[in-house]
């Protein structure tokens, strides 16, 4: 078999870097702990550069999780710190948060080395090119800045917001390939920026499969998790709606591009607007 190319996007081939990490012990991202905090640190991390060798990995997060910092400095072979302020922000009068810090320049080189980019950052992280422990990466970033809950109605949710449109597509594509379910990123029009949302049996599958028991996590969302995971449609709800894919035809192709209106086509063809939008862009991309 080739050796694969690590150049190669890891964005929509899933499984296609199997080889194993040859990277040093700190942060090989096939160990399933190393995984999840660097996909922590892809999203609530900032990386500093400064002169010279200077320069400082900070993470700041609510006081309330500081645990995750401490498992975030036992696992890492060089000397770090925790430190806690209060102050007052534009979002409340009393905020107490805890920061991890890490000056090593070698542990910035190899954070820098998978992805994780100095700076602003947001649009520009990707998932990891090397191999690694996919669930547990991605359990990383729902928990630095996605939601695990329920909502009023008591309906159970799991979902991820991310300026990143790499992050995003990895994500619907891997639940998609994984636990089949058929989500499509989109930008929301206010702010732009993505907001995958897994509601009820699906956020249930998604739960199951992230966020197993004993697995690193911050406490409060593997607590909610478990409750997630333990959800069950009740009796007077309605059954699920099941998604069957229904496939393009040659004549609906085109009837499709002999419009360039999405609404009239949709009409026609009894499809959602979306769905002629997408189809339309692949049509003209062949």
């Amino acid at each position: 078999m080739a050796e694969p190319d690590p150049s190669a996007p890891a964005l929509f081939d899933l499984g296609a870097l199997t080889q194993p990490a040859s990277a040093p012990s700190f942060m090989d991202l096939e160990n399933p702990d190393y995984a999840y905090m660097f996909g922590f640190l892809q999203t609530d991390g900032h990386l500093a550069a400064g002169a010279g060798r200077k320069g400082q990995l900070t993470v700041e997060i609510n006081a309330r999780d500081i645990a995750i910092l401490e498992e975030f400095r036992r696992l890492t072979p060089y000397n770090s710190t925790i430190t806690e302020r209060t102050r007052s922000t534009n979002f409340a009068a009393v905020s107490h948060t805890a920061i991890w810090g890490l000056c090593a320049l070698e542990a910035r080189t190899r954070l820098n080395e998978l992805g994780l980019p100095y700076g602003r950052k947001s649009r520009r992280i990707t998932p990891p090119r090397v191999p690694f422990s996919r669930p547990d990466y991605l359990r990383g970033l729902i928990d630095a800045d996605g939601s695990v809950g329920f909502t009023e109605e008591g309906l159970p949710f799991v979902s991820l917001t991310t300026q990143s449109t790499a992050i995003a597509v990895y994500l619907c594509r891997y639940t998609n390939l994984v636990l089949g379910l058929h989500k499509l990123p989109g930008r929301n029009k206010r702010d732009n920026i993505y907001t995958v949302m897994y509601m009820r049996e699906s956020a249930v599958a998604v739960a199951r499969h992230l966020y197993s028991p004993g697995a690193l996590a911050l406490p409060r969302k593997s607590a909610v998790a478990a409750e997630v995971r333990a959800w069950e449609r009740p009796a007077d709800m309605p059954p699920r709606q099941l998604f069957r894919k229904r496939s393009w035809t040659a004549l609906e192709d085109r009837i499709l591009l002999d419009t360039d209106d999405d609404e009239e086509a949709a009409a026609t063809l009894g499809r959602t607007v979306k769905s002629c939008t997408i189809r339309r862009w692949r049509l003209r991309r062949r």
